[in-house]
């Protein structure tokens, strides 16, 4: 069992089918196209940049921007199960990252992500069934990871994403919608668009 099955209960048997099967699988890879992908404002652009190094954030924006996303299940040092997340988008003279590790924190029921690689920010995520079988994603509390020491962010400081993935049957596509705000800035980073996986059905 899926550490999103297992952190979803009940409620995952409510999402469409194919997002049943996606989020099960030990490794999915799929391709696609963002219609839009948004960045944040210029003055933020030195703490991009460091995102870029830990293949976090980018400063690159446009509009089809081919993607490629691959989850990856595995086992961490410490016996935990964990989901590697690569999502790459391919500009046209740069590939850009948005990684992340994921793992199960069965005591408070939530997705632990990590973000970045190495780790720069930790989110509790919050994972929830539309009633038109939709995956929700929403993040909450996080923090500043400095190696081993994870220092908590004030509200202010926060870039809380808010996720939709959908399955569309009409084209056989997953829709991803991805907005990541700030309370005193406004969005950060934003992407929409398309993938179709391979090898799944």
């Amino acid at each position: 069992m899926s550490i999103y099955r297992k952190v979803m209960g009940e409620d995952f048997l409510r999402l469409h089918p194919m997002l049943q099967k996606r989020y099960e699988l030990q490794f999915f890879h799929a391709n696609g196209i963002m219609q839009k992908i948004q960045s944040g404002p210029r003055f933020l652009f030195p703490l991009i940049l460091i995102g870029v190094r830990r293949k976090l954030l980018f400063p690159e924006y446009g509009q089809n921007i081919p993607f490629e996303i691959t989850n990856t299940a595995r086992i961490g040092p410490n016996g935990d199960a964990q989901v590697h997340w690569e999502r790459i988008f391919y500009f046209a003279k740069k590939k850009r990252y948005f990684n992340a590790l994921m793992s199960l924190d069965a005591k408070r029921l939530i997705i632990k992500d990590y973000l970045g690689e190495p780790s720069l920010v930790y989110s509790d995520l919050v994972l929830e069934a539309t009633p038109d079988g939709h995956l929700r994603i929403e993040s909450k509390n996080q923090r500043l990871v400095l190696g081993r020491v994870e220092i908590p962010l004030p509200t202010f400081l926060q870039g809380l994403a808010s996720v939709t993935e959908k399955y569309i049957d009409d084209k056989g596509v997953f829709q991803i919608d991805v907005i990541v705000k700030n309370p005193l800035v406004g969005t950060i980073f934003a992407y929409e668009g398309e993938f179709i996986a391979n090898d799944i059905s």
